[in-house]
Order: C-alpha cells, then sequence, then structure tokens
C-alpha cells in the first residue's frame, strides 16, 4: 500500500527517442533515459520511439501522437536524449514546441542539454541557441553528402534510388560496400 501511495506522487513522464537511419537504435537512447527518470523520482508512462529524419515535418507520427497526447495533460515531463531529436529545424520551430508543452504544463528535458532543468527566462534564449546551431550542423551535412554523391557520379558511381521494380521489396538492395563507398565520397 506504501509503494502505490508513493507511485501516486511521483512526477509523470514520457521519453521520446529518435533516430534517423537504419544503423542507429533508439534502446541505447531509451535506457540511458528510463535511468535518469528514475535517479529523479519520475514514473515513466510511455516511450515514443521513431526512425524519422527531424527535417520531415508531419513525417515524425510518435511526436505528433506525443503532442496530442501533452493536450490531455497525460504527463509532466518529456525526456530526450538531446534537443536535436525533437527537430532540426531551427529556432522558430523549436520554441514552438517547448511553448506548446508550456501551456499544457510540460516541461521538455534534455539529458545532454542539462540547462533545460533550470528555471527562469534564459531557457528560451538557450533553446533558441541550441536550435538554431543543430539547424546549422545539418545543413552542413546535408552540403557535404550531396558534394560526395557529385563526386560518386563523376566517378561513375550510381547513386539514388537502383531503378527496377516499382514495389520496393522487388528492387534490388546495394551491398553494405556499396553504400559504404558513397558515404566515404561525402566525408
Amino acid at each position: 500500500m506504501v509503494e502505490k501511495l508513493n507511485n501516486i506522487d511521483k512526477a509523470k513522464a514520457v521519453i521520446y527517442a529518435r533516430v534517423s537511419t537504419g544503423e542507429q537504435e533508439t534502446e541505447n537512447q531509451i535506457n540511458v533515459l528510463m535511468k535518469w527518470a528514475e535517479s529523479k523520482g519520475f514514473k515513466v508512462t510511455k516511450v515514443y520511439q521513431e526512425n524519422e529524419s527531424a527535417w520531415k515535418n508531419g513525417h515524425q507520427a510518435a511526436f505528433a501522437e506525443l503532442l496530442a497526447d501533452a493536450l490531455h495533460y497525460r504527463f509532466d515531463y518529456v525526456l530526450v536524449w538531446a534537443l536535436d531529436r525533437v527537430s532540426r529545424e531551427g529556432p522558430l520551430a523549436v520554441l514552438k514546441i517547448i511553448d506548446y508543452l508550456k501551456r499544457r504544463g510540460v516541461k521538455l528535458l534534455s539529458y545532454q542539454e542539462t540547462w533545460t532543468e533550470a528555471p527562469g527566462e534564459l531557457a528560451d534564449l538557450l533553446y533558441a541557441i541550441v536550435a538554431w546551431v543543430a539547424q546549422f550542423e545539418s545543413k552542413r551535412r546535408s552540403e557535404r553528402t550531396l558534394a560526395g554523391v557529385a563526386r560518386a557520379k563523376k566517378q561513375g558511381i550510381h547513386c539514388g534510388r537502383l531503378s527496377g521494380a516499382k514495389d520496393k521489396k522487388k528492387r534490388h538492395r546495394r551491398t553494405k560496400a556499396e553504400v559504404m563507398a558513397v558515404r566515404k565520397m561525402a566525408l
């Protein structure tokens, strides 16, 4: 009975974990965030996870579900590995998300950006700066990738989707060596 009473008093938290490539796994983020939640005395009520780009607005179904659940006041905290897991669309997008959550009594906490736990007005400025850096970093990575693809094309290496059947499952898949060769060109 005492344990039940203690659970009622715990703040409710959810975890949002996102990766953007097939080689990554959300489990790494989730394990650390679960331990972090436990150390803070939070009760994790749900884990939202997905493999989607932070640039594809509207494609992050799990994040959209999280925002819908926030609308119904289902939790007090959103725990993320880093702010760039939420969005790389820049300061305005991140500040809109933070404001949306704040209006529902939800605080977004980042494991990597410990300042997100601090109270006060300075947090909005720091959110904007970190969001700008994430956006800038993502654009630079994209520029390097496009330069690598152009270089690969000049060397006769085919880039992009392989021709073939319209059904993705029937298309020829690139070998790991082919994928790695194109990636090396991007560095």
